[in-house]
């Protein structure tokens, strides 16, 4: 795979070096950018292991826009790019690094093209992540993270029709926010242990599943008034809080379920915790 180097069409800018406390550790920033160039479809890979990411939609014409703030003695810039494939990240250096240095210095904040289709694969670590993915044209999203604290936000309507968006979670706090307009057939989220909520809200097209699998802690379910939902629940020592659902069989449904114009239904696995149903207008 062909290495983006400093002179080509991405932008390297105003690189800086600062030393970290008591000289342990060597900060530089560096801004990378790549033109669009026609490209029809986009295979994105992003790996960023700690610090604080974040990602939203980029100016026309950009292909991708990333800014780095890293420790150069542990990691190296990241950003490959051949054929539909773009790699982009920090790769370690092979060093052992001090996470809780990294994680309160280091940064990465990058920008993708809202006009390309693109999968979008995000391999996070113990990052603060906040994902903007409003107005990009995905084809399929695949999101992990580790020991974190996310927030995704589909804040805008997907450009394109997504067969399925899946969503893991370690150890961590995650949010997500108008899942409605990821456009997404299936949605799939699976989490080990935290506090997770999920806003159901957004532009619904078409009528989706979703699966739900959670280990320990806590998970919220809000839901828009006039979204037909239908829950199926599979359970151990999982209490589950139901409101504006009535049960039939082994399955509980919204009231409007009959009658509702778009219809999400969700097959939920959950080990130890509680589960918590809200409606939002």
């Amino acid at each position: 795979m062909r290495r983006v180097g400093w002179t080509m069409a991405a932008v390297f800018a105003a690189v800086t070096c600062l030393p970290g406390p008591g000289g342990a550790q060597s900060w530089r920033t560096v801004t990378m950018s790549r033109q669009a160039s026609g490209e029809k479809n986009l295979n994105v890979e992003v790996t960023y292991g700690a610090g604080t990411f974040r990602v939203g939609p980029a100016k026309n014409g950009l292909l991708y826009r990333m800014q780095l703030r890293y420790d150069e003695d542990s990691f190296e810039p990241k950003a490959e790019y051949h054929g539909n494939d773009l790699q982009l990240g920090l790769e370690s250096l092979g060093h052992s690094v001090h996470i809780g240095k990294n994680r309160s210095g280091g940064e990465m904040n990058l920008e993708l093209a809202r006009d390309v289709p693109m999968d979008l694969d995000l391999k996070l670590g113990a990052v603060r992540a906040d994902l903007d993915l409003g107005g990009l044209s995905l084809t399929r999203l695949e999101v992990s993270t580790g020991a974190s604290e996310s927030t995704v936000d589909v804040s805008e309507p997907n450009e394109l029709a997504m067969e399925k968006a899946r969503f893991e979670v370690g150890a961590a706090d995650f949010e997500a926010r108008h899942l409605g307009n990821l456009h997404a057939d299936r949605i799939e989220v699976s989490a080990g242990v935290g506090a997770v909520t999920l806003w159901f809200d957004g532009d619904w097209e078409r009528d989706a599943t979703v699966k739900l699998d959670m280990g320990l802690g806590s998970l919220e379910l809000r839901f828009p008034e006039g979204l037909g939902v239908r829950l199926r629940k599979d359970s151990f020592l999982t209490s589950l809080d139901s409101q504006g659902l009535v049960k039939r069989g082994d399955r509980y449904y919204s009231l409007d379920w009959d009658t509702a114009k778009r219809k999400i239904d969700i097959d939920l696995n959950a080990a130890f915790g509680s589960v918590t149903v809200a409606w939002i207008r």
